[in-house]
């Protein structure tokens, strides 16, 4: 790939990649809360969602007719 300076003139992309900066923090920490934080709402979701259907079938079978 090329890129155009101001006077129209072309010049070539560097091929070779630079050092990439130093992590401050460890990889692994963010993604184990985020991961916990996830599967905790998830967990939360199917708790509630299997209530709300056992709800809706016990008021089903009691309805009176």
């Amino acid at each position: 790939m090329s890129e155009l300076l101001p006077g129209g003139r072309v010049f070539g992309m560097p091929t070779h990649r630079t050092a990439r900066p130093p992590r401050s923090t460890p990889v692994r920490t963010p993604v184990r809360l985020t991961g916990r934080a996830v599967t905790l709402g998830l967990t939360l979701a199917v708790l509630a969602g299997l209530g709300w259907a056992a709800g809706m079938i016990y008021t089903l079978i009691a309805w009176p007719l």
